[in-house]
């Protein structure tokens, strides 16, 4: 404010310019006075002039006025030019089969964004590792962070033609053998399986299964040999549907449908970056292929 002043040669000139009170730039001007030690103006009715002291001091003080406006300006730009390097964190096999394919077109339309994509089934703190945004699979998104919800994902418990073969079609949670269920590490309140039916009785089936895996793709070989049963994501299972290697089971139960979300720790003053990220996923995923082909179950 003491730099704008002297720019001005009137406070009440400062104050329009900076779109304060006359009085917030005297009293700007007289914490600066008294930090320092020594008058920087003299004032009288009609008369604005700088002290020897002052003199010194001006020319410092309006460069350093002049670069803050400077870098100001830059970080304007930058936060309305989508620029810059986004961190982003996404499940490691929907990453793979679905997001990978994509971000080439989204870095071709925004050459001066870089991605620093990590893959992880872990569920990671956005905060605290430094994450601009994140897909998240999940019942419910996380009530600390800003979720936008892209499109439904479904839980569907799917087994092999040979494995029914074997065992025959269960019509009833209770004529599953948990030995038989294979388990997922990093499911939320437990590896439990939570089902209901439309006359809204539950069941539970803990998975108890002699192969344990923290990423769902890991299943499928098993799953496809005829030895277990398991729970997989509509996004991935759809591809083995389609083609009839796994078929759904207990199709009149079902499990609480979940969302793919897009996350970020706050949406206040987001990035351009991280805008123009939001609206592609949310173009490119809010109906993804295997929504469509769920019809064809």
């Amino acid at each position: 404010m003491f730099a704008k002043v002297v720019e001005e040669r009137s406070f009440a000139a400062a104050a329009r310019t900076m779109d304060v009170s006359v009085a917030t730039v005297s009293r700007a001007v007289g914490r600066l006075e008294e930090r320092l030690g020594a008058r920087l103006f003299n004032r009288t009715s009609r008369q604005l002039a700088l002290t020897e002291f002052g003199r010194t001091i001006a020319e410092s003080a309006t460069r350093i006025y002049h670069d803050a406006e400077q870098v100001e300006g830059i970080a304007r730009e930058l936060s309305v030019q989508p620029r810059g390097l986004i961190k982003l964190a996404v499940p490691m096999s929907f990453g793979l089969k679905w997001v990978a394919p994509i971000l080439p077109d989204f870095l071709s339309a925004y050459p001066n964004v870089s991605i620093d994509l990590h893959l992880s089934d872990a569920t990671v703190d956005l905060v605290g590792d430094g994450f601009d945004a994140a897909l998240r699979i999940a019942v419910l998104p996380d009530s600390s962070l800003v979720a936008r919800k892209l499109c439904p994902v479904s839980r569907l418990i799917v087994a092999a033609p040979a494995y029914l073969e074997k065992h025959g079609r269960p019509q009833h949670p209770g004529d599953l053998d948990p030995k038989h269920c294979l388990g997922y590490a990093y499911r939320a309140r437990n590896d439990v399986w939570r089902l209901m039916n439309k006359e809204g009785k539950h069941e539970t089936i803990v998975p108890d299964g002699r192969l344990r895996v923290t990423n769902s793709d890991a299943m499928i070989p098993a799953i496809l040999a005829g030895l277990a049963v398991a729970e997989l994501p509509d996004f991935i299972a759809s591809e083995f549907l389609s083609d009839g290697r796994l078929e759904t089971i207990l199709t009149d139960w079902f499990m609480e449908e979940g969302g793919l979300y897009f996350v970020t720790p706050s949406a206040r003053s987001r990035p351009a970056k991280v805008e123009v990220l939001a609206r592609f996923f949310a173009d490119r995923l809010s109906n993804p292929k295997w929504i469509s082909a769920k019809a064809g179950y």
